[in-house]
């Protein structure tokens, strides 16, 4: 996993090292089989991810690498951007990312369905969510081009105050 202090201070910026050591022990006590990495299974055993429908979206963005799984690097990466001294530009791009899943700097009308769907299961019939999908981005593609840019999705959800809730005390 690598010690908490070698990690270069741009990936450990929105901590304190006391914060750090916190993040380590409860990184060590996710590590169920002492990977040095979490799975699936391992991350959704944290109370605030367990019955998330976006846990799945949420590791993806995570695990830079690809691997399916999150090390401590990743895992202080990601976590960084729920930090109260991480700023409004990186939890708008956190939560860009999380409908943004080809990674393409775009959020299409599939992958706006995609993520949506995890969100509201079977409450609403695939043609209703589709309806719901075609509505929003009429009315978030400013420029015409059928998909949702960065920020297209900035300009509204920065006057929602999302970057306020995504902060968790470490």
């Amino acid at each position: 996993m690598g010690n908490e202090a070698s990690y270069p201070e741009e990936i450990c910026s929105h901590f304190s090292s006391d914060e750090i050591k916190r993040l380590s022990k409860r990184f060590k006590k996710l590590d169920l089989d002492r990977s040095g990495s979490l799975s699936v299974e391992e991350f959704v055993s944290l109370p605030e991810l367990h019955q998330n429908p976006l846990v799945q979206r949420v590791i993806d963005v995570f695990d830079t690498d690809g691997n399916g799984e999150v090390n401590f690097k990743e895992f202080i990466l990601g976590t960084s951007q729920f930090s109260v001294r991480g700023d409004e530009e990186e939890k708008l791009r956190f939560a860009f990312s999380i409908y943004d899943i080809d990674k393409d700097g775009y959020i299409s009308n599939g992958e706006l369905f995609q993520v949506l769907k995890l969100m509201v299961g079977d409450n609403l019939e695939d043609w209703q969510l589709q309806q719901l999908v075609d509505k929003t981005i009429i009315v978030l593609d400013r420029d015409g081009d059928g998909k949702i840019s960065f920020e297209e999705f900035s300009a509204v959800v920065r006057g929602l105050d999302v970057h306020k809730k995504l902060v968790v005390i470490v």
